[in-house]
């Protein structure tokens, strides 16, 4: 089997058997494929490449300036597919197993300030107030539904514009999310984001585009385009303009950033790391750690104003 059939044939297996998401397979398909070009050169194959062929490629991916986080990525796509081709009886051994992974420091996650999310609310909804034609009043209600849903549940962004319509019934407190994996969590949300949501269906509703009016019931947020549904980059892109018109850095500013400041204020305002684990949906409470660096002011005032011998110190000064 060539290369390409090697890369396919474990990209159904993940897709197949795993369930990984299609941003998964596109990110897992490219590094793969790196990697069997670094080796046509060599005129060397997958199948037989050696643990010498991947450190001589992560050596050229260092000399071309990829960062550890990336290189750690790629190799991570290739330790997976080197166990499956194992598994498969298409080779004797896994040529990753003596390879370290490049030392890489996660980086902190760019957090807003509580003030900074209630400036981009509080512009979205001016702009919502002042839309006078139904069209930009409809794009308005979006948007403000958009981040009023994030800012309140934390979501990925893919699992936020490919909400169904079904998600948000009038008497709903919770949405049921399909996350990575196809797993299955439940995500409370509040009355605000209830009326963000509310109000644009009725604007969505009142439009006389027919694209729109009589969009299938399938999207909560639907779209002409291809997916049927708003797209990730379409909400960025709004996302910036109306950071840039709130007065705040829009090149700073994104969905995944908003997720961020979802968990840290949680954090910040007294939830525990395990609760927040789950909003999110991280399989793992490592991932979720990240965020650990803002409770460290939290948990410092905690053990100076509530540890015995802190208070004992306050009474003798």
């Amino acid at each position: 089997m060539n290369d390409s059939l090697l890369i396919d044939s474990f990209l159904e297996m993940m897709s197949a058997e795993r369930g990984a998401a299609a941003n998964t397979l596109a990110a897992y398909s490219n590094d793969l494929s790196d990697f069997s070009r670094f080796l046509q050169a060599s005129a060397s194959t997958m199948d037989c490449a050696s643990s010498d062929e991947l450190r001589q490629w992560l050596i050229e991916l260092e000399r071309l300036g990829t960062s550890a986080s990336t290189q750690a990525r790629k190799l991570s796509a290739l330790r997976q597919f080197y166990r499956f081709l194992f598994s498969e009886g298409l080779r004797q051994d896994d040529p990753t197993g003596s390879i370290d992974s490049p030392k890489t420091r996660r980086p902190l996650p760019e957090v807003m300030s509580e003030a900074d999310v209630d400036q981009l609310l509080q512009t979205a909804q001016r702009a919502v107030d002042s839309a006078s034609a139904v069209a930009t009043r409809v794009r308005a209600t979006r948007l403000l539904a958009l981040l009023e849903l994030l800012y309140a549940t934390g979501l990925r962004v893919s699992e936020l514009v490919s909400l169904p319509d079904s998600a948000t019934r009038k008497d709903a407190r919770f949405l049921m999310v399909t996350g990575k994996g196809n797993k299955e969590r439940i995500v409370p949300f509040g009355e605000k984001a209830k009326q963000a949501i509310t109000a644009y269906q009725t604007a969505r509703q009142a439009s006389p585009k027919s694209k729109i009016r009589h969009a299938s019931n399938k999207w909560l947020f639907p779209s002409s385009g291809s997916s049927g549904h708003l797209t990730r980059q379409h909400f960025a892109r709004d996302l910036k303009l109306l950071a840039n018109r709130a007065g705040l850095p829009g090149n700073r500013i994104s969905p995944h950033v908003l997720r961020h400041a979802f968990a840290s204020h949680l954090l910040q305002n007294g939830a525990d790391l395990r609760s927040v684990q789950q909003l999110l949906g991280h399989a793992d409470i490592s991932t979720t750690q990240i965020y650990t660096h803002v409770l460290e002011e939290r948990l410092q005032q905690l053990v100076e104003s509530a540890h015995p011998l802190a208070r004992l110190k306050t009474k003798s000064a």
